[in-house]
């Protein structure tokens, strides 16, 4: 990594914090990552980018700053990127993944919240995630309680716009949804000083429909038995997805989908084609929370997909066919956010339908329901989830968890157990 350390403190980073952050992060990913065998030769791409994680990315939006531009940053996949991206600005996913930025957070909000919150909010009060630094400011949205009264304080400490998503998929909800949308372009259009038209918007929704399709693409490739790559590489480059820069992360994505489909071909797998396959579903990972990939295939298993917002939630659907004014490209933005099956929405059987069909194009032997700690909406869905997956007698293991290592012991004894199972 090229030295940063001047960016880093004209950002009014914590050098001490984020220099053990970032000694944790190298010696996490080289134990995780790269200490797996016959990776696709194109990972290098992805392997550079999380060693310059907070080097060079962060300074192409300073450069971009420093050329009038804005930059946006956001936690969730119902904030539309390509709405940003009309707008002149960049769009920039946010340091959420990690224990490390627990404790600071925890000076401000209560224990009995969830890691993601906690972390999220900790980066800032720590002063340790530079793309936060870097943004102008913040889309929040209110897909859980937590989430959007953490999004109150945070704005005492940083610029933050909080739009709403409905809880339900009703036609007063689309509605809904959709002034929300008209309201972001305003906001967006207020900060950058730029008009977002309709040819504006088409052509940053066709650039983001551009990356979603190729990690279609991706996640196709995984279906093969054997997997040609491990769901820990698969999940990595989809969490980057979240923060690159669009065209050159699709360029790459790719370039890497070649070579996978070429070992396809071949016969070759990042495990034996008799390993286990599981589906996993639920919480959201952001980076470096690699922990339960690590444990499931530590022990033997792939990961062959994510029903998650890591995963099909976020790249799963594109954008709809419209008349091409600037308001049916609006709706059709509305309806492809709306399609995207969150646990907070009431009722949400279409999750448990996406959840199947995914574990079939997978040919998952089972699945492994992911729950944050203190993630109240997915947790209890997860009863739905297992009662129509045992309809279809496919086996499910249930793990709640947070970002420390306190409990991998335990979770590989169950994800022994539960491998074992399958493999009778």
């Amino acid at each position: 990594m090229s030295d940063y350390r001047g960016m880093w403190a004209k950002l009014g980073l914590d050098m001490e914090k984020h220099d053990a952050l970032m000694q944790a992060l190298s010696s996490m990913y080289g134990s995780i990552f790269l200490s797996q065998k016959g990776r696709p030769k194109a990972m290098d791409y992805f392997d550079f980018v999380i060693g310059e994680i907070h080097g060079l990315r962060v300074q192409e939006l300073m450069d971009h700053r420093s050329k009038g531009g804005k930059v946006v940053g956001l936690y969730c996949v119902f904030v539309p990127e390509d709405l940003i991206i009309a707008a002149g600005a960049i769009p920039v996913g946010l340091c959420a993944g990690t224990q490390f930025s627990v404790p600071d957070a925890e000076e401000v909000l209560p224990r009995n919240t969830c890691a993601l919150i906690k972390s999220s909010f900790g980066f800032k009060l720590g002063r340790t995630c530079p793309y936060l630094q870097a943004s102008d400011f913040v889309v929040g949205e209110t897909t859980c309680d937590g989430k959007k009264k953490m999004y109150e304080i945070l704005g005492e400490y940083h610029p933050t716009y909080v739009m709403e998503v409905p809880q339900k998929k009703t036609p007063l909800g689309r509605e809904l949804f959709l002034e929300e949308l008209r309201g972001l372009k305003e906001k967006l259009e207020q900060e950058t000083g730029v008009t977002i038209t309709a040819d504006r918007l088409a052509e940053a929704t066709s650039l983001v429909d551009g990356k979603r399709r190729a990690l279609q693409r991706l996640q196709n490739a995984r279906k093969a038995r054997p997997a040609p790559i491990s769901g820990l590489d698969a999940l990595l480059v989809t969490q980057i997805a979240f923060y690159d820069d669009v065209a050159r992360f699709t360029e790459k994505v790719n370039a890497l989908c070649d070579e996978l489909e070429g070992r396809v071909v071949r016969g070759e797998g990042a495990f034996p084609a008799n390993a286990p396959r599981v589906l996993l579903s639920g919480c959201p990972m952001a980076i470096p929370n690699w922990k339960l990939h690590s444990v499931i295939e530590d022990s033997g298993a792939v990961v062959v997909g994510e029903e998650s917002c890591v995963g099909t939630r976020y790249f799963g659907n594109l954008t709809g066919k419209n008349d091409g004014t600037l308001e049916g490209q609006l709706r059709a933005i509305a309806d492809r956010q709306l399609e995207t099956h969150c646990a907070c929405f009431t009722p949400n059987d279409e999750r448990l339908e996406d959840i199947l069909e995914l574990a079939s194009g997978c040919a998952a032997d089972g699945v492994v329901h992911y729950t944050l700690q203190f993630c109240h909406t997915y947790a209890n869905e997860a009863v739905k989830v297992e009662r129509r997956l045992a309809s279809e007698n496919i086996p499910l293991l249930r793990i709640e968890t947070d970002y420390s290592d306190e409990d991998v012991g335990q979770l590989k004894t169950r994800v022994d157990a539960f491998l074992e199972m399958i493999r009778r």
